[in-house]
């Protein structure tokens, strides 16, 4: 400001008539002045009409990085995920006509320029430790985009004590350090999606607030929609301002073991018909591997509203995994188990190996536990914990031998830095 021509006296604000002494900035322009509080209050009524108003479509970058191609795509799954073969053509084919979705310029013209490619969610259905998080967390890899994992468990219809639907929105955008931009074009995958099923075919007199009532509030953002978000949480800290993402280019990858689902399968499949000519034979084993048969009305049977339904159109069955896909799963990914372990071996200049036999007993005891690949964790840090406590206390070490003794029982043979062997090792208390 002109100090020579104005005084603080004479100085007011043009819009509420506050005099300069009574607030703390006067923003000057062409002899009319502004108020910190006018320019708040301005900026507050301009957010509450966001949603109302239309927001104006900036022009997109193309992205420089060349979209990969379905068979690219699976390739680099198989390094890190094995098996599920259909499961991983299906991710691919649906991702890749995503992002050539997103990509599409609208301006090219042609007999298809005014069709809109519509977006197509997927839903991974397979049993606890098929590879399902893993696939979606690999997908994120390969594309090199932004992902999030949410827990549809935690969240609740709004207004009730839990998580609304806009954090899972959260997660991604602190994901990518709160770049809109970037985070419209992100992967969500909201893992234990099964949890949130109606809890009964009727309708119920109570509300279903952890179920139908997720499902419902699921609907927009999956559809796409400008939601807004708030960067810290919502109810922690209400005076934050929200951020406004839209979800239109997200591509949400939903999934859950939908435990029982299998059954329904079944009885859909076998043969209804009664009478003296029926064929009582025609029945359905109710095994894990009737998962890849899944349709949509199975999914309403299960406890999802057919709204929701419609906005997964892909359905990718992970199938449970067999003994082979076991042992691979051991030794073969980039970041095996078997790896895993011998990497922390190396740091203490032990070289480590495992016999076949003592595979197959980790594959068959893993298998008892009806965890999938989870289950192979568990068996290898029991049997790895007390070789692991003692190794560090034995320096001349060079190599150690896991097999199997007359017995079945899995342990250790270690070689000495002269060559000769012992099992210096004793099974703990």
């Amino acid at each position: 400001m002109k100090k020579d021509k104005y005084s603080d006296n004479n100085l007011y604000c043009s819009f509420c008539g506050r005099g300069a002494a009574e607030v703390g900035n006067l923003i000057a322009g062409d002899n009319v002045y502004i108020c910190d509080v006018c320019v708040f209050n301005s900026v507050e009524m301009l957010r509450k009409n966001a949603p109302q108003q239309q927001a104006p479509q900036m022009p997109r970058k193309k992205s420089s990085r060349k979209l990969p191609r379905p068979s690219e795509i699976k390739k680099q799954l198989d390094e890190y995920v094995i098996g599920q073969d259909y499961a991983k053509r299906v991710l691919s084919v649906a991702v890749y006509n995503h992002y050539k979705r997103v990509q599409t310029d609208d301006t090219d013209g042609g007999q298809f320029a005014d069709v809109e490619i519509e977006k197509s969610n997927i839903l991974l259905i397979g049993p606890t430790g098929t590879g399902k998080t893993l696939l979606a967390r690999t997908l994120a890899r390969v594309l090199d985009v932004p992902f999030a994992i949410a827990d549809a468990t935690t969240i609740t219809e709004s207004g009730y004590v839990g998580d609304d639907v806009e954090t899972v929105l959260v997660h991604l955008l602190q994901n990518c350090d709160y770049d809109v931009e970037r985070a419209e074009r992100g992967i969500i995958y909201i893992d234990e999606i099964d949890k949130i099923s109606r809890r009964s075919d009727s309708q119920s007199i109570t509300r279903d607030v952890s179920g139908e009532g997720v499902q419902q509030a699921l609907l927009k953002i999956l559809e796409g929609t400008v939601a807004g978000i708030p960067p810290r949480g919502g109810r922690k800290h209400p005076e934050q301002s929200l951020i406004y993402v839209n979800t239109k280019n997200i591509l949400f990858i939903c999934g859950g073991a939908f435990e029982g689902i299998e059954k329904t399968v079944a009885r859909r499949m076998s043969n209804k018909s009664i009478g003296f000519m029926a064929d009582a034979s025609m029945t359905v084993e109710e095994t894990a591997e009737l998962i890849r048969h899944t349709e949509p009305q199975d999914l309403l049977r299960f406890g999802f509203i057919p709204e929701l339904i419609g906005r997964l159109p892909v359905i990718a069955p992970l199938s449970p995994l067999s003994d082979d896909a076991m042992r691979d799963i051991l030794i073969n990914p980039k970041n095996a188990l078997l790896k895993q372990y011998q990497k922390l071996f190396i740091m203490e200049g032990v070289e480590l190996s495992f016999s076949e036999s003592a595979l197959a007993e980790i594959v068959d005891r893993a298998k008892k536990r009806k965890t999938g690949a989870r289950g192979l964790r568990a068996i290898m840090e029991e049997i790895m914990l007390p070789i692991m406590f003692s190794l560090p206390d034995k320096r001349n070490i060079r190599k150690c031998a896991i097999s199997t003794d007359a017995s079945g029982e899995i342990s250790p043979v270690y070689e000495l830095a002269g060559g000769e062997q012992a099992a210096l090792h004793k099974k703990a208390e």
